[in-house]
């Protein structure tokens, strides 16, 4: 029983191995085909065509490197010319609170006719001086509103308002002054622009219209 074992254990690491040397075989085979295909593709390409191949290559790789030389160029002029856009735009709120500041002192009935409130406006007219002085040195200045005619690029319409004296999308309130720097829009001035008045007539024929409506 043990020789019968024996032998078929045998036989079966004859096969195995048989097996191992066959799929060797088969692998060196792929291996020299592919290795083939490879000189004949080689062999298929003239000196020219390479020649075409290396140029195209090495066109493509410089107008790569043109690309990223613009692009530098173009991130350190706007890192130059507008590095400090974040904190000028933050720093326009210091010029709301002078303002704001301002008008609460100025309403103050206590304050009003003052000496004190004389010299403490003043002191906040020359710290506003000083800040919008600041500003034009560093390129930012205040958009014009008044009497201005509505611009979507730089004003932000927030109300309308009736006025015949003027013509419609006339900016003719400013509630919030807007900025610029350079080209570029800090924030848009918040406006009240005009609009015609509605005749009676409108009015009744507004409200006959609503009622035939109901």
């Amino acid at each position: 029983m043990e020789k019968e074992d024996l032998k078929k254990k045998v036989e079966e690491d004859n096969n195995q191995s048989e097996k191992e040397f066959l799929d060797t075989k088969q692998e060196v085979h792929k291996d020299e085909e592919k290795k083939l295909d490879d000189k004949e593709q080689e062999k298929e390409i003239s000196p020219e065509e390479e020649i075409e191949n290396l140029k195209d290559k090495l066109a493509r790789t410089f107008a790569e490197m043109e690309n990223q030389r613009r692009r530098f160029e173009k991130e350190k002029d706007d890192a130059f010319e507008y590095g400090g856009f974040s904190f000028a735009k933050e720093s326009l709120n210091l010029l709301d609170n002078l303002e704001r500041s301002k008008a609460s002192l100025e309403n103050d009935d206590k304050l009003k006719n003052t000496e004190t409130l004389k010299k403490v406006i003043e002191h906040l007219d020359i710290v506003n001086r000083d800040i919008i002085s600041i500003f034009k040195k560093n390129n930012i200045e205040q958009i014009k509103s008044i009497n201005e005619k509505l611009d979507p690029n730089l004003h932000q319409a927030m109300m309308e308002i009736e006025d015949d004296t003027k013509e419609p999308g006339t900016i003719i309130q400013e509630i919030q002054k807007g900025y610029m720097m350079k080209d570029r829009l800090l924030r848009p001035s918040l406006v009240g622009v005009s609009k015609k008045k509605l005749k009676k007539n409108d009015d009744n024929s507004k409200k006959n219209q609503e009622n035939k409506e109901k």
